[in-house]
């Protein structure tokens, strides 16, 4: 998510503005709206684009038919999706191609599942639910491969997985995971604190599906959590009672607003924090092939005497 943002900025200062985004670059409204200031604009459809101008791909990645109207339209693309979620593409056209009949396990309206359907629309069904799995039809019930969604609740996924092995004993799945590893970082972190705390607060924004998951863990597990924007959007009626507050935040979340959390809790009764890191997070992610041409042919800066 860091690399995604780190994107358009990198486009906005090396082309300058307008730098037009399809769909939220990732979904935290604060992000959004910085990255809105300085330049980029945010379209819901590639067609709100202008001919021949500069796009960025979210993080969530696009179906081949983006792609091709993308084409249509010669626009200059900087392919911001998240390596791990272009994994998942590539799995799904393996799949495919190998006469598979694709289970795609995750939540319908995400971005990342629009984009990943789009690779094998004919032979792919979406499942969001262990219901729904039992109501689950395919041609060939022995040729069946299951993928998910990055951004799902390690549980979540797991019981719809269980359920489609008992339904289809030789479904095959990907060789690793498909969960992106700072989501399931931040759940591990969630079940390891919330035992401890009386109340979990998750820095993030209502459309990121990360950032749900982990109130939904918090919740899972007895503890009390609620997702908040920011600082602003804690009501002082949760902290009634509360001695102990566990504050995590969505992979796209910034620190800055984590920090903003952590400083009204000061203020407000909580002077000792604990830093706790389950899982260190140093996977980085080169960036694509277009930001890197664009900074090497960029002149040096002049220096000023």
């Amino acid at each position: 998510m860091v690399r995604a943002i780190d994107i358009v900025r990198i486009a906005l200062e090396t082309f300058g503005a307008p730098i037009y985004v399809r769909k939220e670059i990732v979904h935290n409204r604060f992000v959004v709206n910085e990255l809105a200031e300085k330049g980029a604009i945010f379209v819901d459809d590639i067609h709100q684009v202008p001919e021949g101008a500069r796009v960025i791909y979210s993080a969530h990645g696009v179906s081949p038919a983006v792609r091709e109207q993308s084409k249509e339209r010669k626009l200059k693309v900087i392919d911001a999706t998240c390596p791990l979620v272009t994994k998942v593409h590539v799995e799904a056209v393996k799949f495919a191609q190998q006469g598979y009949s694709l289970v795609l396990i995750g939540h319908r309206d995400h971005d990342e599942i629009e984009g990943t359907l789009g690779e094998a629309p004919n032979v792919t069904q979406v499942v969001s639910s262990v219901a729904e799995v039992r109501t689950l039809d395919v041609p060939d019930p022995e040729h069946v491969a299951y993928l998910t969604q990055t951004t799902l609740s390690l549980d979540e996924s797991h019981d719809i997985i269980q359920a489609l092995k008992l339904k289809f004993p030789k479904i095959v799945g990907p060789h690793s995971q498909d969960i992106c590893y700072a989501t399931e970082n931040r759940q591990v972190a969630v079940k390891n604190v919330a035992h401890s705390a009386d109340l979990v607060l998750v820095v993030g924004s209502n459309n990121s599906s990360n950032s749900n998951r982990l109130v939904e863990v918090s919740r899972n597990l007895g503890t009390q959590g609620y997702l908040i924007d920011n600082a602003e959007a804690i009501d002082p009626e949760w902290l009634l009672g509360v001695r102990n507050v566990a504050v995590t935040a969505g992979a796209s979340a910034p620190e800055i607003l984590v920090e903003g959390v952590i400083g009204y809790l000061k203020h407000n009764g909580f002077g000792t924090v604990e830093e706790v890191e389950v899982m260190p997070e140093n996977v980085r992610f080169g960036l694509p092939p277009e930001i890197v041409q664009a900074i090497r042919s960029a002149p040096p800066a002049t220096a000023r005497v």
